[in-house]
Formats: structure tokens, C-alpha cells, sequence
């Protein structure tokens, strides 16, 4: 029985995904933070492989070809864009293989390229092309069901990365990374998403950069102004009016590290972002998900406040069984004076 596609799924209801492979994969080692290359599909595949079981397990409907930065611009900063086809191809060929442990979408994966300039528009849009047709095509060729075009806060860009997934007739979501006021090229944000609407992009929104405090104005206008399904993914990180993006984030110390390296102390607990998650679908958001700092217990509790039972939920917190939080029947007589301290 074929599965159904990104758009029957979500006219029939929300759908959760699941990103933030290069933040994690930098935690457990695989991958160096500055450079951000998914370097780690080629060295350590299996690695990949793990994430995205546990992605999947804990409920995400879309798994995602770690594809990343897997472009030429950023492969030249780490030496390796002699493994650019390499690196697509395998990335989506993991993709694929963990997506049929369940009933998931596979997305190919395309995003900011760090080339586009709008003072040398003509020459960097060719560039920005070729490398969006490169990815994009691979994708095709390795079956993907759609398209991602992600964390671009060029307009143009992003008009570019849509033109290039519909000339192979693919469902395109396309989502801002909203770390400015307006994008770089000058558009406020929803109107940058009305003309990606305009032209012919399923789905449109924002992710990254921004934490669910500060992403929420943004969809909540967002859903007013556009018709088609929109997009939301948050970073889990607790962004502020006075710091709406988490690279704004501050920590007062002397010889504070880059706030990259400092993200943990900011990070949002995994209730944080199921109340996101509801909220988000209380207000028409179609497409949920989670992008850099993501767990998969970020992922299981916006699952489950979606009113989701997913493999994981096998594990999901129960602190009755706890030895000193738990019910009379588990906690012992002797030990019940210490609670009072830790109240």
C-alpha cells in the first residue's frame, strides 16, 4: 500500500518532524562545531543511522537526509568537496533505510549556502543554483517524497531553492531563519512567506534560530496572512524579546566561550516544548517540529502532547517508581524523612 504523501498527511492533520542532527552529532563527537559539515555520514555512518532511529522512535513522521551544509561552499572550508556526491548520496541512502523501521516521509534536505550576495546578484544566484540543482537531484534520484529548503534568510534565496525542487514536480517546504527583523535582502518575513505561497511552495514558515517564546509572533501572524500550511522549528532554547535569536543569547562571565559552545545552561526542558508543540497546533501551525539543540526526548513529549502514543512512550517518565519520590508502595518507611529535604 503506498504511503501517503507530505501534503494527503497534512490535510488530514499535523505532522511532527524532527531535525537538529549537526548540534547533536557535535555533542556526541561526531562532527566539529564552527564548521558544522555532516562529515559524519561518511565517517561514521552508523552514528547517523542512530539518531535517526531514535528520532523516529520517539515520533518524528519525517526523517530527514542529513544533506546539511553538505554543499560545495561549505565542504571547500573543510577540504572535502571532492566528497560532496559521496556525502548526498550516502546521507540519503541512511535516510531511507531508517524510514522504512516505520510508516516516515524521507525529505531531502537543502539550506542556506553562504554564497548568495544581493550586491552581485546575477553571478551568485548562478551559483546558488547549480549547487541547489546538484543536492536537489540526487535527492531525486534516491526517491525522495519532498523537499526541505531551510534556515535561508535571503528571500531571493530561498525563491531560487523553490524554483529549482518544482522543476522536478517535488512538494517544497521552504522555511526562514528569522535571526533579523527582516531578512537580509530587505523583506519582512510575511511577506517573504507570501511570495514563496505565490509561488507554488506547499509549505512555508520559519525554523531555527529562534526559541518558542519568540518563534510564536511570528506564526501566529503568519497563519493570518497566508493560505497554505505553514512550518514551525523552534531551537529548545529560551530566547527572550530582549534575545529573540539564541545567538544573541548572553552569559555574563569573564572570557565567556562563543555562546555556541554555551547553549546547555539556555536549554528548554522537553515540557517547555510539548506546551509548544500544543500551542502551536492550537493555532493552525500544520507542520511541527524541533531544529538545532534537539533531543529525542524533546521530540517523545511533543509527541505525546499531540496525543501521540509512539514506540518510546514505552519510556516515558513515570515518578511513581522513583525510591524517594514514588508511591508508598516503592518508597521505604526509613527513607520517607529525607524527603522533606529535597522539597
Amino acid at each position: 500500500m503506498k504511503k501517503k504523501g507530505i501534503v494527503q498527511r497534512l490535510q488530514k492533520g499535523t505532522v511532527l518532524s524532527a531535525e537538529g542532527y549537526l548540534f547533536e552529532l557535535e555533542r556526541r563527537g561526531y562532527l566539529k562545531a564552527g564548521a558544522y559539515v555532516p562529515e559524519v555520514v561518511l565517517d561514521y555512518p552508523d552514528a547517523v543511522r542512530e539518531l535517526h532511529r531514535e528520532f523516529l522512535r520517539a515520533g518524528s513522521e519525517v526523517m530527514v537526509a542529513f544533506t546539511y551544509y553538505a554543499h560545495r561552499e561549505k565542504l571547500r572550508v573543510i577540504g572535502r568537496e571532492k566528497d560532496l556526491e559521496a556525502m548526498n548520496k550516502q546521507a540519503l541512502r541512511i535516510v531511507k533505510e531508517i524510514a522504512k523501521e516505520g510508516d516516515a516521509l524521507v525529505a531531502g534536505n537543502i539550506c542556506n549556502t553562504w554564497a548568495y550576495d544581493p550586491s552581485d546578484k546575477v553571478r551568485t544566484s548562478k551559483i546558488v543554483r547549480e549547487m541547489y540543482e546538484e543536492q536537489v537531484q540526487w535527492a531525486v534520484e534516491e526517491g525522495v517524497d519532498f523537499i526541505i529548503a531551510e534556515t535561508i534568510e535571503y528571500v531571493e534565496e530561498a525563491k531560487i531553492a523553490l524554483e529549482v525542487i518544482k522543476r522536478h514536480n517535488l512538494p517544497a517546504l521552504v522555511t526562514f531563519a528569522a535571526t533579523y527583523d527582516k531578512s537580509k535582502d530587505g523583506y519582512d518575513w510575511i511577506e517573504g512567506c507570501k511570495i514563496l505561497e505565490a509561488n507554488g511552495a506547499d509549505v512555508v514558515g520559519f525554523n531555527c534560530i529562534r526559541g518558542p517564546k519568540t518563534i510564536m509572533p511570528l506564526l501566529e501572524k503568519l497563519r493570518k496572512n497566508v493560505k497554505t500550511f505553514i512550518a514551525a522549528q523552534p531551537v529548545p532554547y529560551a530566547t527572550s524579546k530582549e534575545y529573540p535569536a539564541f545567538q544573541y543569547l548572553k552569559y555574563d562571565r569573564r572570557n565567556a566561550h562563543p555562546i555556541y559552545m554555551e547553549l546547555d545552561r539556555f536549554l528548554c526542558t522537553r515540557y517547555e516544548m510539548a506546551e509548544f508543540a500544543k500551542h502551536a497546533q492550537e493555532i493552525g501551525v500544520n507542520y511541527i517540529g524541533i531544529c538545532c539543540g534537539a533531543g529525542p526526548h524533546h521530540v517523545r513529549s511533543m509527541a505525546e502532547a499531540l496525543g501521540r502514543t509512539v514506540p518510546s512512550s514505552k519510556y516515558s517518565p513515570d515518578m511513581s517508581q522513583h525510591g524517594l519520590l514514588g508511591t508508598d508502595k516503592v518508597v521505604k518507611k526509613h527513607e520517607k524523612k529525607f524527603l522533606k529535604q529535597w522539597k
